[in-house]
């Protein structure tokens, strides 16, 4: 019988494929992948259009018919950004007891390096997951995404920005001063509804109402929406009913009725530890944001990389791509997870975003 090779690129792909991804929201929600999304190559094509709101127009007896253009559309050609965590195994690793093992387990040095190999591409994947909701979340605040390279732990190298739009984009909301949504002036109806109709202006829809934890807390002290919200006042608005879901920091706090767009209510506090170890949110607090599921789509360009046991460049085409490493000289094993991820709208600013909604 034919023994498996566990450093094979192609089996640590398999392995890979089948640990559980993280559960991020807007990620997830938003950006969701497709098979059409993971390219062959090193770059990858991204377009979007315009929503379409013309009529069809009446044609004369006997006219035959008339002519539609199509819409017109953006494409683009980016290379997206790379990523490759790496994790060491040495020696003095297979001779520590691993978190959560028993004090005598039994396990061979050979065993003990597949469970380590096993859990690296685990903590990896996570990494990169917590790397891929980042740049979700920056490209739908800033219709962009500035990220910065590193050619090694310590030190910096270029900064890329990738942009959804030409000169300006038309993506942001404002919510002017002294206006703000907690305060005796503000309009949480009004400004919401505003948000909606410039998607819908744009043939787009509106189904989510993202909250940052701020902004999640004042609303819900708001006496129009406590008002309004009330059974017993005659008007059906909605209902808030606060409830975890599978992500991590969001909760979903119901459904509201802004002028006939019904908005699904999310509370996000979801965070990371940024660089210089701080507690980091993904979203603003104080910011509300305006879009709907599948929006955006997360694309994939291809990793091409020498795999292990052999001489020749392969290029793979795929979420993620690992890789193992041998330095015989230092008796040190490397396992490496690449991925080439870029988040892209599929229509021109399919989201509206507010900064600093409360005061």
């Amino acid at each position: 019988m034919a023994e498996l090779n566990f450093f094979d690129t192609y089996q640590l792909m398999a392995i890979t494929e089948e640990i559980v991804p993280q559960a991020t929201f807007f990620r997830d929600r938003y950006f969701p992948t497709g098979a059409a999304d993971i390219f062959g190559s090193d770059k990858v094509l991204t377009e979007y259009r315009n929503g379409d709101r013309k009529m069809a127009a009446f044609v004369a007896p006997r006219a035959g018919d008339i002519p539609v253009d199509r819409r017109s559309y953006a494409i683009h050609e980016y290379e997206p950004a790379y990523i490759a965590p790496s994790r060491i195994l040495s020696l003095d690793d297979l001779k520590k007891r691993g978190f959560g093992e028993a004090l005598y387990p039994g396990m061979t040095q050979a065993q003990r390096a597949l469970q380590l190999q096993k859990d690296d591409l685990a903590d990896m994947e996570a990494r990169i997951a917590r790397r891929e909701e980042w740049m979700a979340v920056q490209t739908m605040i800033n219709n962009a995404c500035t990220m910065q390279e590193y050619i090694d732990a310590n030190t910096t190298g270029e900064t890329n920005t990738v942009q959804f739009y030409d000169s300006a984009s038309d993506h942001t909301y404002t919510v002017s001063s002294g206006h703000e949504w907690n305060g005796q002036s503000g309009d949480f109806f009004g400004d919401v509804k505003a948000m909606c109709k410039e998607l819908a202006h744009r043939g787009l829809p509106a189904a989510d109402l993202v909250l940052g934890a701020d902004a999640a807390d004042a609303i819900t002290d708001i006496q129009k929406v406590r008002d309004l919200l009330d059974k017993n006042s005659g008007i059906i608005s909605g209902q808030i009913d606060a409830r975890l879901t599978q992500y991590d920091g969001v909760a979903f706090m119901g459904v509201i009725n802004f002028g006939g767009f019904r908005l699904n209510l999310f509370d996000v506090s979801e965070s990371y530890v940024a660089d210089n170890g701080t507690d980091t949110a993904y979203f603003p607090a104080k910011s509300a944001m305006v879009s709907a599921p599948g929006c955006g789509h997360m694309m994939y360009g291809s990793v091409t990389q020498i795999d292990f046991g052999s001489t020749e460049f392969t290029t793979h085409a795929a979420k993620r791509v690992p890789k193992f490493v041998v330095d015989q000289a230092k008796d040190v094993r490397k396992l490496r997870l690449a991925t080439r991820p870029l988040a892209a709208p599929k229509n021109y600013c399919p989201y509206i975003y507010a900064a600093n909604v409360i005061s």
